[in-house]
């Protein structure tokens, strides 16, 4: 039986995708570095600290350190999210059919703090959430599952008794580690065969799915 839902919340909660990868090409570009929406992409759902280790591999840069680097970039994503941030479909509607089941409701982001609280802040539904976690402080981002299984257990509930929303191929590979219930909500892309449900829209999720992820 569930006990809790977890969401993720770039992509999946506010349409901020677009944003981190203006803010990427951005600052990026300041280190000489020309990035491209779809190179951007190939790293949705990674920790900030691994996508800019990832550029920093395949194209070093000098006069400016990597530490540096990652905080323009979270520092540029929230002031974006503060600011235009779109809520996506379904949101209200997933959460509310979420607690009239009782489920207490966490979020749980690779995102760092800073962007977190802006997301939070732009959706209005801060005392929603009984536990917000990122995983700027775990060892490893997603996909590996340790912010997954870091928010059951300050939950206090057990892992295989969390269904899990993601809408990147790392968040559902890292929730699926975590032996949750996974509901994806892809962008695009064909690699999500192993989610227990996966949904072009949240405004798509209702009573009816919830039941037959609880069975």
């Amino acid at each position: 039986m569930l006990r809790a839902a977890i969401f993720d919340l770039d992509g999946l909660l506010i349409d901020s995708e677009p944003l981190w990868r203006r803010a990427e090409m951005e600052v990026f570009a300041g280190v000489g570095l020309a990035l491209t929406d779809e190179m951007c992409a190939t790293t949705t759902g990674l920790r900030l600290d691994a996508v800019v280790e990832h550029w920093f591999e395949r194209a070093p840069w000098g006069g400016r350190a990597r530490a540096d680097v990652t905080a323009a970039i979270a520092a540029r994503v929230a002031a974006l999210i503060a600011a235009e941030a779109p809520i996506l479909p379904g949101v209200e509607q997933t959460l509310s059919v979420c607690e009239r089941r009782g489920l207490p409701l966490a979020l749980c982001s690779s995102s760092p703090t800073p962007v977190i609280d802006a997301g939070i802040a732009r959706l209005g539904l801060a005392a929603r959430w009984r536990v917000v976690c990122s995983a700027e402080g775990e060892p490893y981002g997603k996909p590996h599952p340790a912010v997954y299984l870091r928010t059951a257990e300050r939950l206090g509930v057990p892992p295989e008794r969390c269904l899990a929303f993601e809408d990147s191929l790392n968040g559902a590979i890292a929730a699926k580690a975590a032996r949750m219930r996974v509901v994806a909500v892809p962008a695009s892309g064909t690699r999500f065969d192993f989610c227990d449900a996966r949904l072009p829209s949240l405004a798509r999720f209702d009573e009816g799915v919830l039941a037959e992820l609880d069975r």
